[in-house]
């Protein structure tokens, strides 16, 4: 049997054995045990595991044994950006900046942005991507009187902490809208999958701490690493929250 299809199955017989079910941040054997365990060289394992490693199965960090990686990127019910929720990961989040220009806002963006049709934005396109693996394509407009001369920045790094750096304006808060979709061929081409693949479709204003609008935006998600989650309450429960949150007030 040739090397490359031996480190083939040697990947597969990892990935079923100790990646299929297991924990993230669960620890493989070394490399010396994954060797004697299949009878193979640990050069044929070391093959298998950079195959793991591509693949975004596992990760290992400064020489450390190989740990499992959960695929998914999970956004919680509480406002975080992208590069935040990579990190907290342990991934390395980047940015490829597609397109960046000035334009003047149609009636959509402006009225998701509440300033005037024919207003100055700036738009923005980006590729998301983690440990090298592409995750996303955004697309946000921001009002150009918020944020004179943002595209003589640095755009490839977290927008929400250049906003708090040079702007000194926050997003505190996000109305959300997520729907199903599939991947055309160029996003598909972007996001490195199938055309027709399952995805997650977001739009989004983000409103600073006194409402006002800071950011409309476009997302196009994984289906196969993203999954959003939600809090949300019965009827019932929301008036006994309702009231015990007036009775607070009154207290």
């Amino acid at each position: 049997m040739r090397p490359a299809r031996i480190a083939h199955d040697v990947r597969d017989s990892i990935e079923a054995r100790y990646i299929v079910g297991s924990e993230p941040s669960a620890v493989l054997p070394s490399e010396r045990k994954l060797a004697a365990e299949f009878g193979v060289a640990r050069a044929t394992v070391r093959s298998a595991l950079a195959m793991l490693r591509d693949q975004q199965q596992i990760r290992t960090q400064a020489g450390g044994p190989p740990v499992v990686v959960d695929p998914h990127l999970s956004k919680a019910p509480q406002l975080s950006s992208f590069t935040q929720d990579a990190l907290a990961r342990g991934w390395h989040p980047t940015s490829k900046v597609l397109e960046a220009e000035r334009e003047v806002a149609d009636v959509s963006t402006a009225r998701n942005l509440g300033i005037s049709p024919g207003s100055a934005v700036i738009r923005i396109r980006r590729l998301r991507v983690a440990d090298q693996s592409p995750m996303a394509v955004e697309e946000v407009w921001l009002p150009d009187e918020l944020f004179p001369g943002i595209l003589s920045h640095d755009l490839s790094g977290s927008l929400y902490e250049l906003f708090e750096t040079t702007y000194r304006t926050a997003v505190y808060r996000h109305d959300r809208r997520i729907s199903a979709t599939n991947l055309d061929q160029p996003l598909a081409d972007l996001l490195e999958v199938r055309a027709g693949a399952a995805a997650l479709f977001a739009t989004q204003v983000g409103f600073d701490r006194s409402g006002r609008r800071l950011e409309f935006g476009r997302s196009i998600y994984r289906g196969d690493r993203f999954d959003f989650t939600t809090i949300t309450f019965a009827a019932a429960r929301r008036r006994e929250h309702s009231n015990a949150a007036q009775k607070r007030g009154l207290s």
